[in-house]
Formats: structure tokens, sequence, C-alpha cells
């Protein structure tokens, strides 16, 4: 569900990119970038799920939309040259699979958006203001973040009704919260 929503959120963002620009580029096909530090293995079914996500909205690769997919393949050291050369791509906005590319891409674009994928706390890790309002080029999902945890337990006692009792495993760093 969350691959659906990055991708309803991707589909947005490049909409509203692309509609400010038809009017001085005839058929521009957007072009997406994604950036990852793991080898492709390693996401592949998450990079699946994505492309299925753009699919399901009608967007198909080599034919309405251009994907340009670079993974760093664990040398994160590679990120920041594969971060600026998708920033010379001249892409239309940018997907990070994760904080490390996040962070490294926010440091070589301040105007292309960029999309995180997953990063458990967005606003400590200083890559958006607040999850209400993440101000200046970075949006995405984060599903860890304390402040969406009341959230989370909302929806899933809206998905379940019946839902009586919710457990959370965590570790000690990790708060206990308790919602009836």
């Amino acid at each position: 569900m969350a691959k659906k929503l990055l991708a309803a959120l991707l589909a947005v963002i490049l909409l509203a990119t692309a509609s400010t620009v038809a009017a001085q580029e005839e058929r521009k096909v957007p072009r997406v970038g994604f950036l990852s530090a793991s080898p492709p293995a390693v996401n592949s079914e998450r990079v699946k799920a994505f492309v299925q996500g753009l699919r399901d909205l009608g967007y198909v690769d080599g034919q309405n939309i251009s994907i340009a997919f670079r993974s760093a393949e664990s040398r994160v050291e590679r990120l920041p040259q594969l971060a600026a050369e998708l920033v010379r791509l001249k892409v239309d906005v940018i997907v990070t699979a994760g904080p490390t590319p996040t962070r490294v891409v926010k440091h070589a674009t301040q105007t292309i958006p960029i999309v995180m994928a997953h990063d458990p706390d967005p606003v400590g890790n200083g890559f958006i203001v607040s999850l209400a309002h993440p101000g200046a080029n970075v949006t995405g999902l984060s599903s860890l973040a304390e402040e969406i945890s009341g959230k989370q337990l909302e929806l899933l006692k809206e998905t379940i009704p019946a839902l009586a009792h919710v457990a959370v495993l965590g570790t000690r760093a990790c708060r206990v919260a308790r919602k009836s």
C-alpha cells in the first residue's frame, strides 16, 4: 500500500511539474531519477512495485515516462556522483530509497523535487521541517516517525473496527505508547 501511495504522490508531482512546463514544451516526457545505495537485487521487489504502481496510473517507462535508475551497489561513496548525474540529466523528480541517498540528493539540488521512498525520521534527519509542512523540495513516506504513530493506530482501527488490542514490538530505545 505504501508503494502505491508513493507512486500516487510521484504522479501528482509529475503532473504538477508537467502542467507548468506544458505551455513551454510540447509533449515533454516526464523524467524520474531513482537513487538507491543498495544493489538492484536488494530492491528488486520494491522497484517492481514502484514501476507497477506507475503503470497502474498510466505511466509506462520508455513510452510516456522515462526512469533513470542509479545504484551505488552498496558503495555509499558513489552516491554523490550518482546524485550529480541525475541532476545533470535534468530529471523532473528524484525518488530516493532510504535516508542515505536522500541526504546526498538534498545536498545535490535545492530545486528538483525529492520523494523519499522511506525514511524512519525525516524531521530528525533534517530532510523536512515537519510532517504537516515538509518545506523545501523534499516530501515522501515515513513509517516510524513518532508524530504519525497515533494516526497509524487510528487508520488501523478505522480499517479493522473490531480491533481491540495492538501490540508493538521494539527495542529499549523505543518509547511505549498505549491507545485503546
